[in-house]
């Protein structure tokens, strides 16, 4: 009891702390500063008559969904004696393997720029940045010569680095629940059992309604799509974020989804964030980084290709540079295992005064990136909204599925979780496709890296991250994989 207080407290005093440094803290403050000039306002009930003030504004809902984003973001407290890199990663060979990683990766970034003779960074002359500007609504019109870029790494390269994790303090057969385990994934991880996950995803049970499912047979409407309108738009009335994401889980009507998501994302899109995505646009415009390229190759490969994807083109390209200039994105390294990677000013190698992030947002794109933005454009048709809602998706989901962690819904768990049901649940299947030379987690990866982007109809995703949202995990994708897999094989 008295560590669940003492956790209670760290986790208020982390949020307090957070929040002070928000635009929403001097909001409030300017909002009380008013409240005050208010005849309303006593001095002897000064803090009962300012709450009240919140509460009639709409101020306290405000606050309340700050909190609750920032609970649902926000990794567990630890220990107070426990070290930094435990809030990024407690298993210190999770910590090795991906740090052995990202020096692949900086190796395969550094050859190219060195093969290419091109800078990692430059500032564009006035006639270029004049260009870029004029085309900037146009740049899928734009044909680069890319043909010497290749992607930093693709899904498979990361798969093989996964097969290859091992725990070195014991060999596989000691742990028991590993005898059986037939899978490529070698590593003991704690995953849920099937009736665990029952309980979890317990709102898509049978008995309960589903939008996507109950609105596409032969069920009248009015017996459950009339009143789940009803009830969203109820939601959205109340501007409620737990409400919202609780409500989201059984699937959100196409016309409400797009606010349902920011409200749950808590993405608001007042004139601040449009002046600081123009900033970002700035930043862009006035120079140019390696990782541009890389971008666009990945955009001409994946989404100008993809027949659902390929009229937004120019979208991807400006949120996706945008993105690689948003040093707010480094914020996210503090409770994920990877670290971003640096760069130094020419002869000042190793020397930490003179060394930058590189990309300023530390996240290098790989094969598949712009793929995690294609699906929201269907939702939001302004830039700036676009990128917040992205921005805030990576920061929440995305970065699990390309890093090295024992989280429960990072990439490695996931994998375990899809070899384990499948083997567990559907054996005959397992078996198989392991007896044709068929693993199913060489079949499926690249699905659950992309989060099914670009391998599902784009209505279906939108559902499918809706649980994404609604249950705050990504162990939907492994569960869903197996779904597909039975339909596949059957």
């Amino acid at each position: 009891m008295l560590q669940e207080e003492e956790d209670l407290s760290l986790t208020i005093a982390q949020i307090v702390q957070k929040l002070k440094g928000s635009r929403l803290y001097a909001q409030l403050e300017r909002q009380a500063w008013v409240s005050l000039q208010k005849p309303e306002i006593k001095l002897e009930t000064l803090k009962e008559d300012i709450k009240e003030f919140f509460r009639i504004t709409g101020w306290e809902k405000k606050l309340h969904n700050a909190v609750y984003s920032e609970l649902t973001v926000f990794p567990l407290p630890r220990h107070p004696a426990a070290p930094p890199e435990h809030l990024k990663e407690p298993l210190v060979y999770m910590r090795k393997a991906q740090g052995s990683w990202e020096k692949r990766i900086l190796k395969s970034l550094n050859s190219m720029c060195t093969e290419l003779s091109i800078p990692l960074a430059r500032k564009r002359p006035v006639v270029e940045q004049k260009e870029l500007l004029n085309k900037w609504n146009e740049m899928g019109t734009d044909e680069p010569d890319l043909s010497l870029f290749r992607p930093v790494y693709a899904p498979k390269d990361f798969l093989e680095v996964l097969i290859n994790l091992r725990n070195p303090n014991y060999e596989n057969g000691e742990h028991l629940n590993f005898k059986t385990h037939l899978g490529l994934i070698q590593v003991p991880l704690k995953v849920k059992y099937i009736s665990e996950l029952k309980e979890f995803f317990v709102e898509l049970s049978l008995n309960t309604g589903q939008l996507g499912i109950d609105d596409a047979t032969q069920v009248p409407p009015e017996l459950f799509e009339n009143e789940h309108v009803r009830l969203g738009q109820k939601v959205l009335a109340e501007q409620d974020s737990a409400a919202a994401q609780q409500y989201i889980r059984q699937g959100s009507p196409t016309a409400l989804r797009a606010e349902l998501w920011a409200l749950i994302l808590n993405v608001s899109n007042q004139p601040e964030d449009l002046l600081y995505y123009e900033q970002l646009k700035s930043n862009v415009i006035q120079h140019d980084l390696l990782v541009d390229s890389l971008i666009y190759k990945d955009v001409k490969l994946t989404a100008s290709n993809d027949d659902y994807y390929f009229v937004f083109e120019d979208y991807l390209y400006q949120v996706l540079l945008c993105f690689s200039r948003d040093t707010a994105v480094l914020g996210h390294f503090a409770y994920n295992s990877a670290s971003p990677p640096k760069s130094y000013i020419r002869g000042k190698l190793g020397m930490e005064d003179y060394a930058v992030f590189y990309p300023p947002n530390g996240v290098i794109p790989f094969h598949g990136f712009s793929m995690y933005v294609a699906p929201l454009c269907f939702l939001y048709h302004e830039p700036s909204k676009l990128y917040q809602i992205f921005r805030e998706m990576y920061v929440r989901f995305f970065f699990r599925l390309h890093s090295i962690s024992s989280h429960h819904s990072g990439i490695v768990s996931l994998c375990l979780l899809f070899e384990t049901l499948l083997q567990t649940h559907l054996p005959q299947l397992f078996y198989h496709l392991r007896e044709i030379g068929a693993q199913p987690l060489r079949i499926s990866f690249k699905w659950m890296v992309r989060a099914f982007s670009g391998y599902l109809a784009t209505d279906q995703l939108l559902l499918l991250w809706d649980r994404i949202l609604g249950y705050n995990s990504l162990e939907i994708l492994a569960a869903h994989l197996d779904f597909l897999l039975v339909i596949l094989h059957g």
